[in-house]
């Protein structure tokens, strides 16, 4: 990305625009536009195609910007919103089929990977645990950032990769939420209808505030940017933090599973 941003900094220099007069030509503040040419944010497309009209269509922006998005161990669907989770002041996940990457040990990974079909070579399985750890980063290293997860009670009494594997995994997870800047709740089978039964969703608020939503479903993801429809999943996601547990209950009924175990 550093050198993406330095690319586009010397075609906006060369064609004599502050960061400000570019940002108005590509409807981005001079804000993103200072994090995309110092590497600190995945330059969306449209700011790509908008920068090259404004620096004199050179090509070189198209040309790099692909090679940019091609990011090992990462699915394509997914790319656009993990450049995002890069930036986000908050990130929202509720998720009910598996544990989500970012809370992932390697050992629970390896034994989702190992069922994948069709199935994945050793190559492959390394090149996905290095890009989920790279993005697991994000929890200790941005710790302004607020982090919601939501995970179903059964995702642990799946217990996915056998019982030492879920001993780590909760131990992991409980790790994790203690952070003051991540909040782990936990959905309980007693709840037998929740706001979230359509299924998982992911939702953040970028810098400039505004926000996305994610959807992922078998073969591919759902990138949400209407602001109707990313009202509606908010708004079921706050209602999902209402009925699942509270904090403290939430870590209460880990350390019980994990005793059980």
């Amino acid at each position: 990305m550093r050198t993406f941003g330095a690319v586009l900094q010397a075609l906006r220099e060369h064609s004599g625009l502050s960061r400000e007069e570019f940002g108005d030509l590509v409807g981005f503040s001079k804000h993103t536009v200072a994090s995309v040419e110092l590497g600190r944010r995945m330059p969306d497309l449209v700011l790509v195609e908008r920068g090259e009209e404004a620096t004199g269509n050179t090509g070189a922006l198209r040309k790099s910007f692909p090679k940019l998005a091609r990011q090992a161990g990462l699915a394509a669907w997914f790319r656009r919103w993990a450049g995002l989770e890069q930036l986000a002041i908050s990130l929202y996940t509720y998720e009910g089929r598996m544990i989500p990457g970012l809370l992932q040990t390697e050992a629970y990974a390896q034994a989702l990977f190992a069922g994948q079909l069709p199935p994945l070579d050793d190559a492959q399985i390394e090149e996905r645990w290095a890009a989920r750890a790279e993005r697991q980063k994000l929890l200790r290293e941005r710790p302004n950032t607020a982090f919601n997860f939501i995970l179903e009670e059964h995702l642990f009494l799946r217990r996915t990769g056998g019982v030492d594997v879920t001993r780590e995994l909760i131990d992991h997870v409980l790790e994790i939420g203690a952070l003051r800047n991540i909040e782990i709740q936990i959905m309980p089978l007693t709840h037998g209808t929740h706001a979230g039964l359509a299924g998982p969703v992911q939702l953040l608020e970028t810098p400039e505030n505004q926000c996305f939503a994610y959807n992922e479903g078998q073969r591919g993801g759902l990138f949400v940017t209407d602001p109707k429809e990313i009202s509606v999943l908010q708004r079921r996601y706050a209602r999902m933090r209402s009925q699942a547990l509270t904090l403290e209950d939430s870590v209460s009924l880990l350390e019980r599973m994990r005793g059980a175990l």
